[in-house]
This record gives structure tokens, sequence and C-alpha cells, in this order.
């Protein structure tokens, strides 16, 4: 009994001092892999993400980002400006613009319709802040979001809309699939008879980059259900959001 309680210890410390040698990004990358799941830009990876992990995985970028730096030419040991750049942009992207993708979703608490709402209800606009996956460049904007309730609608707080849209904008999108998404989870979250999205932003990979055109806007839009099928109600919605009607 005391040889198998051995063996089995020595295996543990086996797996464990040959896991440390072995990049966090790739333990996290073999569990999703493993899940046949996808880990695409702007999927969210937190369920494969185990505890101290996301420390790990700033110092590893860190370390990964110091070395671009000096792939560039910059001497971030002598110049003053840069030396703790590498640091600053880890910390820019796991912590802040690309947080949806670590991070378990917010906690939003849902109440019956116990009044049995069911005119138009529209919330906006939500200022947003992404980066497009293609240039890692900011896109910034605004989003209206247009929900027609039913009796068996789950209800939400309004700045819960804007807690869903900035999980699901803080990683590296793609402005038509960023709505489709947002539009996913609120349907899921309120189960509403129509839900309709727009969306405006300015990208950052056109106005500072490329054409280098500071004016240009994207806008586009989702229409679920009633907002789909009913003319009258699509109108109504957009006459109502400030300068698209």
């Amino acid at each position: 009994m005391l040889m198998k309680a051995r063996k089995t210890m020595n295996a543990a410390a086996h797996a464990s001092s040959k896991e440390e040698g072995v990049p966090v990004s790739v333990r996290i990358r073999e569990r999703v892999k493993a899940a046949r799941k996808r880990f695409h830009a702007n999927d969210n990876i937190a369920d494969f993400i185990e505890p101290g992990e996301l420390e790990k995985l700033l110092d590893e970028v860190s370390d990964k980002m110091e070395a671009v730096l000096d792939s560039l030419v910059i001497d971030t040991e002598n110049d003053h400006n840069t030396g703790d750049t590498a640091r600053r942009v880890a910390k820019m992207y796991v912590n802040e613009v690309f947080k949806g993708r670590y991070v378990q979703g917010p906690e939003v608490t849902e109440f019956p319709n116990a009044e049995h709402l069911n005119e138009l209800m529209i919330v906006g606009p939500i200022t947003v802040r992404s980066a497009c996956s293609h240039h890692f460049c900011p896109v910034i904007g605004k989003i209206w979001i247009g929900v027609m309730p039913n009796e068996h609608t789950n209800v939400i707080g309004l700045s819960k809309y804007a807690r869903l849209a900035e999980w699901i904008m803080g990683r590296p999108q793609i402005q038509e699939e960023a709505v489709i998404q947002l539009a996913d989870l609120i349907q899921h979250k309120t189960q509403p008879d129509g839900l309709a999205i727009v969306m405006e932003a300015s990208h950052y990979c056109m106005a500072w980059r490329g054409v280098k055109d500071m004016d240009s806007k994207m806008i586009n839009s989702v229409m679920r259900g009633v907002f789909l099928k009913d003319a009258n109600l699509r109108r109504e919605f957009l006459s109502l959001i400030p300068g698209r009607g």
C-alpha cells in the first residue's frame, strides 16, 4: 500500500515538473483543443483557464512583446520611454481591451416580466470599444438595442446591456460578427419577441493606416423576431435612434 502511494506521489511530482516547462498558453490551448472548442480571436476561453494562470499568461505576453520590440530594433534598455512598454502592452491586452476573452461573462440578474410589458424598449447609445482582429487597431462606436418583450421575457437592468456589450466587444472583433454575438447573448438572456441592434463605429484600421480616412464609419444592424417581420416596428425603432431616423 505504501509503495503504491509513493508511486502515485512520484508520478504526480513528475507530471508537475514536466508541466512547469510548458508555456501556460500551450497548456490552455491543449485544453481547448481537447474539448474540441474554438479559440478564434473573438471567442471566450475563460472555461479553460485555471486559477493563477492569467497572471502567468500576462508574464508570457510581456516576454514575447519584449521580443517584438527587440525585432523592431528599439533599445528598451536605454530608452526611458519604452523600458516598460512590453509589460504595459501585455496588461492592456490581457486585462483591458481583450479581457472579454479571458474572464467569465458578467453576472446578470434576471426578473420575471410581472407587469406583462409588451412595448418597444430602446437602450442606447452604449459606447463600445474594441479592436479589429485584422490589425489590432481600435474600433470605437455606439450601439442601440431595441427589445420587444413578451410576458415570458426576462427583464434585466439597463446597465446590464452595457456590461454584456463590453464583454463581447472586449475581444479582437469584426463588427459584423460582434453584433451577431451580442444579439445571440441578449436573445438567450431575455427571450424577447423581437430584438434589434444597430452599431455605428469608427475603425482606426482605416483612419490610422491604409486609406487614412478619418470620417468613414461603419453602420450595421441585426433584426430578430418581430423586428424582422414587422416593417412598421422596424421603422419605429430606427426613427427613435437619434440621427438614424
